[in-house]
């Protein structure tokens, strides 16, 4: 019998299908825009954000969910379950973490932990998954955040950005990075570290991109068995791509395919790819 409510907020990009089988409450980030408010992947789909995000002139502008939102949904679950764990984008790139602690306070005595999973997107994700596998099969609240803790140094991520031009327009990068980018046609590869967005390498073309994320991952993981995400920002044709090779080439435990979260794409643009993964059964 679960015991536990997981928790996480919609950076982590954990497919729907694994939401609901697990039972994962996902709390969604805001995207203010034309006036308007919408719920990330709640209001506003990844697949109707990129479109209009590709037509748009000013770029939405987003917020993290405050504590009275966590506080409404921690205290919905505690009528059904014994314990709660919130794991959520790292401090440094969100003020999200700092919500839930804050609404974990409200909470007690009632046990809620929360974790900065120092991660995003679908990294962040197996994290979460790890932890609803572990509440699925009745483990306690101590078991199951020692599980999460104990996959943040085993998670990684990279990532290409197709663009800088959304990163400029956000202030992430200035002008001149993005007009030398774009002369040269480089795409950017981060990884995250620390908390951080960090460069990993510039390439000068989406194919020697993709070939050189691949290389990389698959220079950093030994012969066993993988659990693999491939993550995309409006790029669904290139993202099977990659997920059809890495099926053929790599022992993969598991492998899926998820979308890139309208509130993170808001800052990087479409055509955003990248992997996530960690190693063992």
């Amino acid at each position: 019998m679960r015991r536990i409510a997981i928790v996480t907020d919609s950076a982590a990009c954990v497919p729907t299908e694994l939401v609901k089988e697990y039972g994962i409450e996902v709390v969604p980030f805001r995207l203010l825009w034309g006036g308007k408010q919408f719920l990330d992947g709640v209001d506003l789909t990844p697949t109707e954000f990129y479109r209009l995000l590709r037509e748009a002139r000013t770029l939405p502008t987003t917020s993290h969910p405050p504590p009275e939102e966590f506080v409404k949904v921690y205290a919905r679950l505690s009528q059904a379950f014994q314990g709660i764990l919130s794991i959520h984008i790292p401090k440094e790139m969100s003020g999200t973490y700092s919500a839930a602690v804050r609404a974990s306070q409200a909470m007690a005595p009632f046990p809620v932990q929360v974790i900065d999973s120092r991660t995003a997107v679908m990294a962040q994700g197996f994290i979460v998954l790890e932890a609803a596998r572990a509440a699925a099969q009745g483990a306690s609240l101590e078991e199951v955040t020692n599980l999460a803790k104990a996959m943040i140094p085993r998670v990684h991520l990279l990532a290409m950005v197709e663009t800088l031009e959304y990163l400029r327009r956000s202030g992430r990068v200035n002008d001149v990075q993005a007009l030398v980018g774009s002369i040269l046609q480089v795409k950017p590869i981060f990884y995250l570290e620390d908390g951080q967005a960090r460069l990993f390498a510039k390439v000068r073309t989406s194919g020697r991109a993709i070939e050189h994320l691949l290389k990389a991952m698959t220079e950093r993981i030994g012969p066993g068995a993988v659990h693999l995400a491939v993550f995309h920002a409006d790029a669904l044709d290139r993202a099977l791509q990659i997920r059809d090779h890495l099926a053929a080439h790599l022992k993969c435990a598991e492998l899926c395919v998820t979308e890139f979260t309208p509130v993170m794409g808001a800052h990087t643009g479409p055509g955003v790819l990248g992997l996530a993964w960690y190693e063992g059964d």
